[in-house]
This record gives structure tokens, C-alpha cells and sequence, in this order.
């Protein structure tokens, strides 16, 4: 066994190791993949102390190409802001953490130009599998994946003309949910509030389920209220609308019922109504949001709790059965989402 040391400029390899170990990088590959039942004990020892005195750290990456594996899965997210995402990522992370996957997160912040060019980047790493949150993807961009043989699962939007697997919550029973709730509490003025919709499917969903669901229960169905946070010209404007609503509501003498689309939504008007009318806000409009963020329970926001943690669970076990082999036809999970009443829309 060698005393001597690589020297400090560098870190140590596997030839180091076999050197300090008195042995041949051949039985430290076979240590380091596992296969320790053809090692002696003796040996095995020799190994791991080596390892410690050099504080030997394998290259996995180098180490899972040459295997043809890399145990990396991508993620592409539209908005790491909303907490929607936050809460999925916390899932994801927790089941590559399982299944010995390491994450690699993309943000797009809601730039679709951004989303072309991760999702071009991703392949470039080889990514084993990815996980796609888009914002406005398109079928051409991810197309690369499916000739590179790369496996995805869509969370909770489509990709109209890919084909993927998809997990997400159940939109139209959220919608009837949330519905049968404002109803059972005397609400018939019940206006939609949603971002831009037009390139993402859950909103488009949502918005088209509230309008079914409320005229097959014989209500008048207002039109949408388009909500564009990212405009401030566009989103005055639409607060402005609600603001009608909401007044002529209260002159009908009852009050009005917001269903916001998601919790980016819920918070902007919950700081409007807040500004307009004070603390005492919720008894001029009622608040209901799909989405249920810590501070939805700060200041008593009824939600739609999503299940956002089994959500990204789910997406990676969906992944990893795909990179394994799992053939079969495309599946899609739609969870169930919870109501949690609170006082914002208390009759």
C-alpha cells in the first residue's frame, strides 16, 4: 500500500484509489457499482479506507454515461413564482430522492421563448426523462424529445398533438365543487376570473367547465373576466370590471362571488378589494379560488386545495416506469381536488 497522495491541484481518481488500496481499478469499478460479493472482506476494507484517505468523490455523471444511464430527469416549469409549482416541485424532488433521480429545474417564467429554449437545452443533457409544467409549448418543440427517445409526463396542461402521459387535478369536479359550495350558500352572482387562456389547458378547461356548470343549473353566466397580471393596463381594466360587478351586486342587494382560476389570480384581487374597500372587504364580495397557498388561510380565503405534493409523486413514478421499459397506451390521473371553506365566502 502507497503512503503518497495525489497531489492537492487536483481530486483524487480511481487510480489513485487502487494504487492506495494495493489493487487494480478493476476490482475499485466493481466496489463502486456494487458488485462487493466478488470482493474479499479484506479487500473490500482496503477499498474503503482508500476512499476516505483520498476522499475519493466518483464522477456519477461520467460514471452514468458510460452505463448509458445518468439518473438525470428534467424539469420544465412555467412559473416557479406561483406556488401551484413550488408545492409539485416539492413532490418531484421527494420521488427522485426514492428512485435515485436528480432533478435538474428549468424556470421558463411564463416566457414561451424561454420554454423552447430549455426544453432544447434538456435534450442536450441527456436528461433520462422529463417532466413538463408548459406555459405555451408547442407540438413541433417537443418533438425532439420523442425521436431522442426521451420519455415525458405533462403536468396538469396538454400539449395539443403530443402525446404524453398526464397527471393533474380533476378541473371539472373542482369546478362543480367549488359551484355546489357558492350555490348552497345563496350566491347566484358568481363571475369567473381567469389569466389569459388561450395557450394554456387547465384555464381552458376551468373556464369552459364553470360556464357548462352554472347554465345546466339554469343561472345566468356571465361573461369571463380575463385577468392578465403580466399587463398593467389590462389587468386595471379588468379590476375595473369587477368593481361594476361588485357594485351592481350590492345595489341588487346581494353580493357578488369571485371565482378566481388559480392563486396568482385570488391574490390580486384579494389586494384590490382589500385597497378598495378595507378590512372589511369579504362583506362586499365573496372569494373563492382553486389553489390553496399558505396565505389563503391567513386571511380566510375558501380554496380548492389542490393535491399538488402527490401530483409531482406521481409525475416521476410515471417518468421512471417509462424510462424502465412500461410501455402501453398513454395514461392520464386526474386527482381529486378539496374544499376548504372559510370565511370569505361565509353567507
Amino acid at each position: 500500500m502507497s503512503d503518497s497522495q495525489p497531489s492537492t491541484q487536483r481530486p483524487a481518481t480511481i487510480s489513485d484509489v487502487a494504487r492506495e488500496a494495493g489493487t487494480g481499478k478493476t476490482s475499485v469499478s466493481r466496489y463502486l457499482n456494487g458488485e462487493t460479493h466478488v470482493l474479499s472482506a479484506d479487500l473490500r476494507q482496503r477499498i474503503e479506507s482508500a476512499i476516505a484517505r483520498l476522499n475519493y468523490r466518483p464522477n456519477q455523471m461520467a460514471r452514468g454515461l458510460k452505463r448509458g444511464r445518468n439518473r438525470l430527469l428534467g424539469m420544465l416549469a412555467a412559473d416557479l413564482t406561483n406556488p401551484y409549482t413550488v408545492e409539485v416541485l416539492q413532490g418531484v424532488e421527494a420521488a427522485c430522492h426514492a428512485l435515485g433521480y436528480m432533478p435538474l429545474i428549468c424556470h421558463a417564467a411564463n416566457e414561451v421563448e424561454m420554454e423552447r429554449r430549455f426544453l432544447q437545452l434538456l435534450t442536450t443533457y441527456r436528461v433520462e426523462g422529463l417532466i413538463v409544467n408548459a406555459l405555451g409549448a408547442e407540438e413541433d418543440v417537443l418533438r425532439p424529445l420523442r425521436g431522442g427517445g426521451i420519455p415525458a409526463v405533462l403536468v396538469d396542461r396538454t400539449v395539443e398533438g403530443f402525446e404524453a402521459d398526464l397527471i393533474g387535478l380533476d378541473n371539472t369536479d373542482a369546478i362543480e365543487t367549488a359551484l355546489a359550495h357558492l350555490i348552497a350558500r345563496g350566491f347566484d352572482a358568481i363571475h369567473f376570473v381567469v389569466q389569459p387562456f388561450e395557450h394554456v389547458s387547465s384555464r381552458r378547461l376551468r373556464e369552459a367547465a364553470f360556464r357548462a356548470a352554472l347554465g345546466g343549473r339554469g343561472l345566468p353566466v356571465p361573461p369571463t373576466v380575463v385577468l392578465d397580471l403580466n399587463e398593467p393596463a389590462a389587468a386595471a381594466a379588468a379590476l375595473a370590471d369587477l368593481d361594476a360587478r361588485i357594485d351592481d351586486a350590492t345595489r341588487r342587494g346581494v353580493r357578488a362571488a369571485l371565482f378566481a382560476a388559480n392563486a396568482p389570480v385570488a391574490l390580486a384581487i384579494a389586494r384590490h378589494l382589500r385597497a378598495r374597500f378595507g378590512a372589511a372587504w369579504q362583506e362586499k364580495a365573496a372569494l373563492l379560488s382553486i389553489d390553496d397557498p399558505e396565505w389563503a388561510e391567513l386571511i380566510g380565503i375558501t380554496t380548492i386545495r389542490q393535491p399538488t405534493y402527490e401530483i409531482g409523486y406521481k409525475a416521476v413514478e410515471f417518468v421512471h416506469e417509462r424510462i424502465d421499459g412500461a410501455a402501453g397506451d398513454v395514461r392520464v390521473a386526474l386527482l381529486p381536488g378539496e374544499l376548504i371553506a372559510r370565511a370569505s365566502t361565509a353567507s
